[in-house]
């Protein structure tokens, strides 16, 4: 796996891998051991702020041996006067992956495509990968194994964090409770393709 941009493209087997090595890195913190970004420098590009979401990637590029370098929407041109895809060629030859917090998914798609470096999507306004991957490690460290498991959400269906765990469901094998107002739907070509155990109301 070169990019983390969608859960929807993401097979089960690279989202089992990054639980599996996320509680081994959690299991080893604190203490000597691998750093496969040593000598690395990853860009964080952040269209929108965050704070949590810039705190844990910056330290844990930290962590993992690397150097983060932040970027901030007043600091970069993406996809503003600039061509997305000559932003991400130049950034391509100076840094080793990106870190994109942004609005539209295919600004991800698109740099990814023309950087030529691993790059990770750490929201958009489509999906939100890495909170949802984050959401099953810690239902499994108090939960065992998500699959064959029910899963609720309850709240605005529509947007990002439904849409990545819809995917998740599918592709890891829980079922997903989804509760909303009827103006705050999954939209019905999103359970199309995603399929798997997915239910959706609007009664708590």
């Amino acid at each position: 796996m070169k990019h983390l941009l969608s859960l929807e493209t993401m097979s089960p087997e690279d989202m089992l891998l990054v639980l599996e090595q996320t509680a081994a890195f959690k299991a080893g913190r604190g203490r000597p051991g691998p750093q496969p970004l040593a000598g690395q420098t990853w860009g964080m590009i952040f269209s929108k702020s965050s704070t949590r979401t810039r705190v844990s990637f910056e330290v844990g590029v930290h962590e993992l041996g690397g150097r983060p370098l932040f970027l901030n929407a007043g600091d970069i041109q993406l996809g503003r006067g600039e061509p997305i895809k000559d932003t991400a060629r130049v950034l391509g030859r100076m840094i080793h992956g990106a870190i994109i917090r942004t609005f539209a998914q295919q600004d991800v798609e698109d740099f990814a495509k023309y950087s030529g470096i691993p790059t990770v999507n750490a929201l958009t306004d489509d999906e939100h990968p890495c909170q949802i991957l984050t959401d099953i490690f810690s239902f499994q460290e108090k939960r065992g194994p998500i699959a064959g498991k029910v899963v609720a959400f309850i709240g605005d269906g529509a947007c990002n964090v439904p849409r990545s765990w819809i995917f998740a469901a599918a592709k890891l094998g829980f079922e997903l409770r989804i509760s909303a107002p009827k103006a705050f739907q999954p939209s019905a070509d999103v359970l199309q393709r995603a399929g798997g155990r997915i239910s959706c109301t609007e009664d708590v």
